[in-house]
């Protein structure tokens, strides 16, 4: 039986508490919050030890791997301390505010030989898969262009700060939106994001941070593509991310329910017929133990919980993985602040 313990019960902390808690294999043995509310509410309805102070639940616990659900900021001291007492760890994304940061993270899970993970759950999902595996096959020829999308009706109006809109806890758009599609785009390719051009991070109703994230990109293998993203769109209902990749001999087109497939000629030995072709998440996806909010979900934990099991330290979501997000988040960062001095001269 695995020990685990949860920091912060948010939205997020309370649906991977859930989803601990429902697999065989795991304890919950611990969670943590300031919350006096969400304190009462577990004191009341579970017998699951609650803790204030995390350094205290650590130590106390001794659990085997810890889940860091806090706002970014909060990352690096808590994941320091984790893996300083030999957890194994499971950190939100994006991974940390400052490149300088992940490093060290990255640096001391290596040192440990911990299991460590982000929780970049598109990685987890059917059709992104399908869609990396057909793409390294060769089904749509050589690629030459790709976007990723992502637009959600987070922030509709003037009003008060919360963390995800203040520069020093949340980051923005680019950190809490962009940065899934950087990650997905990272995945798919099977290559790198090394450079951007171009870069636009409009402040459309937030007074400190960006509220949508344009600009152009380019993979270390050399393919190149364009990011769109918005957090302040109200045409849809929640958040939608997306991937198209466009080459030579075809297209691959997809989000989280559908996977489209234009190819130029039949491939028979894919499944596929001349023209466009459809494979559904349903058609895509894997059995999970205990479904919550989506089989993504409890895949990244089961294959975290398979990881700390068997003692495999390379997994699908590594720290390292998701620092690479954060060196292009502050690339294209950097870039849009050049340009905006440049005007301003």
């Amino acid at each position: 039986m695995i020990k685990a313990a949860v920091i912060g019960l948010g939205k997020m902390g309370i649906s991977h508490a859930a989803i601990l808690g429902g697999l065989p294999e795991v304890e919950l043995a611990a969670v943590c919050d300031t919350d006096g509310l969400i304190q009462s509410g577990f004191g009341k309805l579970t017998r699951i030890p609650f803790f204030t102070d995390y350094r205290k639940m650590i130590d106390t616990v001794r659990p085997d791997c810890v889940y860091v659900i806090t706002p970014t900021r909060m990352h690096y001291e808590m994941v320091k301390y984790a893996l300083e007492k030999g957890c194994h760890v499971f950190c939100e994304k994006p991974f940390a505010l400052t490149v300088g940061q992940g490093e060290e993270m990255v640096a001391l899970a290596r040192e440990k030989g911990v299991v460590n993970q982000v929780g970049y759950h598109n990685r987890y999902i059917g059709t992104f898969n399908e869609m990396k595996r057909l793409l390294a096959a060769g089904v749509i020829g050589r690629p030459f262009h790709f976007i990723g999308e992502a637009y959600g009706p987070v922030v509709l109006k003037k009003k008060g700060s919360t963390w995800r809109s203040d520069k020093k806890s949340g980051g923005g758009c680019i950190e809490d939106y962009a940065a899934h599609v950087l990650n997905l785009i990272d995945y798919v390719t099977g290559s790198r994001l090394t450079g951007c051009a171009g870069v636009q991070m409009p402040s459309i109703f937030s007074k400190e941070v960006d509220d949508a994230t344009y600009g152009s990109l380019v993979l270390e293998n050399g393919l190149r593509g364009q990011i769109s993203v918005n957090w302040s769109d109200d045409t849809v209902r929640k958040m939608t991310t997306s991937v198209k990749i466009q080459g030579d001999g075809g297209k691959l087109e997809a989000d989280a329910t559908t996977l489209k497939i234009y190819v130029k000629e039949d491939k028979p030995e894919f499944g596929l017929e001349k023209g466009w072709n459809f494979r559904y998440i349903t058609d895509v996806t894997d059995p999970v133990a205990f479904n919550l909010r989506g089989e993504e979900y409890t895949a990244e934990t089961e294959d975290f919980i398979d990881a700390i099991r068997t003692g495999r330290t390379e997994g699908r979501n590594s720290f390292e993985s998701a620092l690479n997000t954060d060196r292009i988040i502050a690339a294209m960062t950097a870039d849009w602040e050049s340009s905006l001095k440049k005007e301003e001269k």
